[in-house]
């Protein structure tokens, strides 16, 4: 009876506890959501440029659609290698240093790409910014898995995902309105004085962990485990969870694949089949990030109330979804403008819930909160070798077909279906027990 006694006593006192910490954590979970949301936002202002300009740059340059390809490859395969290398540093330096190093160097790529003239200039630069943009996305995952619990990641990571849309909307509207306005290279510059203004803010609001600020850690995967040296803390994966963590890449490889090429190339055919002026194409192509990002707070809200904390079988249906509404695209939208839209809002819709879905609040319940930015890293990397892929496949796609949309769009459908294959797999896994997601 004693023990009893004793245990609720326990019990109570830990509860306590909690409540204490809990309310000690939110003005610093207030911060650091505020500090990573700016800070992968701001990533696109440096981002989006090339792709909105790319049409325009090319004419004054005299670039042809190979040549912009082999310039969106150099940025891609950097940016690949950026995130895996993010796994690695960001786990030595803190996911802090790790962010306000990235941020710094792409805002210095993209003044360079405001003077620059010569492809190889171009070329060197865009592989650079790669690899600073690579930073950002384990960068920011590994900062939220140390604020917040599996509970809540789903709806916080839901609401903090559309970072990403609304970002790389508003960049992709500041850099159309400079391109109307003043040309292509102030929509480089433009973006790299953004960034500037989101560096200086993360610096400002960034904390690191929460023992960096005198706080308890969040412990809740393994409550006995013994703290280790920074950097050098062990994963814990088993073979179950690497195998999990690889399948989401290979998913990832298909949205990144798709998402990247509506994103480089949109604004190309909008304005060379559909004869629209270069700012226009790139504000009619934002339609693909405004409804993705109500698609980003439908899957995360939904994976937490609807489906308690299970994330495979949401993105399973939307990747569906989504396959159908590529289809839309291929049957009616290579030479309607309307259809080209309506498929690509509907797609960005589907696409964008399991996109954040997968690669940000999956990361960290798969991969643990520890091993998060690794697993950030190992599957945005596997991921960001689809846009690398796209990137040559859609230039010389182009260039063979004398620039009909039809092969491409087809291209489109098969890769989605290839997506939501793989993510049925990743859901029967889940269902048996196989993956904690």
């Amino acid at each position: 009876m004693a023990a009893e006694t004793r245990t609720g006593r326990e019990r109570e006192t830990a509860n306590a506890h909690q409540e204490v910490a809990a309310h000690s954590w939110r003005p610093w979970q207030v911060r650091i959501f505020a500090a990573t949301w700016l800070a992968y936002a701001g990533y696109y202002f440096c981002r989006k440029p090339f792709y909105v300009a790319k049409a325009d740059m090319a004419a004054e340059l005299g670039l042809s659609p190979v040549d912009l390809a082999h310039l969106g490859t150099a940025y891609l395969a950097a940016y690949a290698a950026g995130q895996f290398s993010s796994a690695y540093f960001g786990r030595m330096l803190g996911p802090r240093m790790l962010l306000v190093a990235g941020i710094a160097v792409s805002i210095g790529c993209n003044f360079v790409f405001g003077t620059a003239g010569a492809f190889w200039t171009l070329f060197v630069f865009l592989a650079l910014n790669g690899v600073a943009q690579g930073t950002g996305w384990p960068g920011c995952i590994g900062s939220l898995a140390f604020w917040f619990r599996r509970q809540h990641r789903g709806s916080v990571l839901g609401i903090w995902s559309t970072c990403y849309q609304l970002g790389s909307l508003a960049a992709t509207a500041l850099a159309a309105w400079l391109l109307g306005r003043a040309g292509w290279r102030w929509s480089y510059h433009g973006g790299a004085l953004a960034l500037l203004a989101v560096w200086l803010a993360v610096i400002v609001l960034h904390p690191n962990r929460p023992e960096s600020v005198g706080l308890p850690p969040i412990e809740e995967e393994e409550p006995g485990r013994k703290p280790t040296a920074e950097g050098r803390e062990p994963l814990g994966w088993t073979k179950d969870v690497l195998f999990s963590v690889l399948l989401m890449g290979l998913i990832y490889f298909t949205i990144k694949f798709l998402r990247y090429v509506l994103w480089s190339w949109a604004p190309f055919f909008l304005r060379r089949n559909f004869g629209l002026a270069g700012d226009a194409a790139g504000y009619l192509s934002t339609v693909f990030e405004v409804c993705g990002f109500a698609g980003v707070i439908a899957a995360g809200v939904a994976s937490d109330r609807i489906f308690k904390g299970r994330r495979a079988f949401p993105a399973f249906a939307m990747l569906a979804m989504m396959t159908l509404s590529f289809l839309l695209m291929a049957t009616l939208g290579a030479r309607s403008v309307f259809f080209f839209t309506l498929g690509m809002g509907l797609a960005g819709f589907m696409l964008f819930g399991p996109d954040s879905l997968l690669s940000g609040v999956g990361a960290i319940d798969v991969g643990s909160r520890r091993g998060a930015l690794v697993a950030a890293g190992i599957i945005n990397g596997m991921g960001s070798i689809g846009p690398i892929v796209q990137e040559e496949i859609v230039g010389r796609l182009y260039k063979g077909s004398g620039g009909r949309l039809e092969p491409i769009l087809a291209m489109l459908v098969a890769v989605a279906a290839a997506g939501a294959l793989l993510t049925f797999l990743l859901w029967r896994r889940a269902r048996a027990g196989k993956a904690n997601l």
